[in-house]
């Protein structure tokens, strides 16, 4: 038997693959993240299941119930918001899991990230605008690679997606004003794809009061570029001029 680790999604219970909605419903144990993932997805578990929460659990004890129920022949599955591999803390998982022999897949998921820009109806790749993603945190208890320090990477001014940040908000601005511009559009988005999702819009010269004001101070992602005034060039992909693999360019 194996272990699965099943990216549930940002919130939405529909926005979970197909695979992984399959995965649940085969599960004999489910160990889901209860302080992030959303509890209606456990309505894809079978009845007659075992369910773990492993918000009050530490490492050794979620690789615990995983080495039982792999002994005792069980599927389990390892639910992890969002996508396991964007700070999914599942390679010290896997670490533990190799060195017991123990054999696990890893079902990929929607990241709060994807789900973020679906709610701002934007797109992160704009000819004329940027062509990169920047995926980074500020630091916290877990810290960031000093060359990794939000001031440097502000200098590329790409489109930048930030978590588990929102509750130094003031920091986060501060950095990011080292490279960006402070008329540069910044969006935070709180929960993205759950019922009680809402959009904070600004720049980085007032985001700061305003995501205050809304009181969000956990559970967001601040999204900064231009990418968010949505006002980049049309892609080649679609041009009538363009001649690609499918499609001759017309006069």
């Amino acid at each position: 038997m194996s272990v699965y680790f099943v990216g549930a999604g940002p919130g939405d219970p529909e926005l979970i693959t197909l695979k992984g909605k399959r995965l649940l419903e085969e599960a004999d144990i489910t160990i889901y993240a209860g302080s992030l993932v959303n509890p209606q997805l456990l309505q894809y578990t079978r009845k007659g299941s075992e369910i773990f929460d492993s918000a009050s659990m530490d490492l050794e004890e979620i690789i615990s119930i995983i080495e039982k129920g792999i002994n005792e022949g069980k599927k389990v599955v390892r639910l992890h918001t969002g996508d396991p591999a964007i700070y999914g803390a599942i390679q010290e998982q896997i670490n533990l899991l190799e060195q017991k022999s123990i054999s696990y897949e890893v079902i990929p998921g929607v990241s709060s990230m994807a789900a973020a820009a679906a709610a701002l109806k934007r797109e992160f790749t704009q000819p004329g605008v940027t062509q990169s993603i920047i995926i980074t945190r500020i630091e916290g208890r877990t810290p960031v690679p000093q060359k990794e320090d939000l001031s440097l990477l502000s200098r590329h001014q790409g489109s930048m997606c930030i978590f588990l940040s929102v509750q130094k908000i003031d920091e986060v601005v501060s950095r990011l004003q080292e490279g960006y511009s402070p008329e540069t559009p910044v969006a935070v988005i709180y929960k993205a794809s759950w019922p009680e999702e809402k959009i904070v819009l600004g720049n980085l010269s007032d985001i700061a009061d305003r995501v205050k004001e809304e009181e969000i101070e956990k559970t967001a992602m601040i999204l900064v570029g231009d990418f968010i005034r949505g006002s980049g060039e049309p892609s080649k992909l679609y041009d009538s001029g363009f001649t690609h693999g499918f499609r001759e360019a017309k006069q």
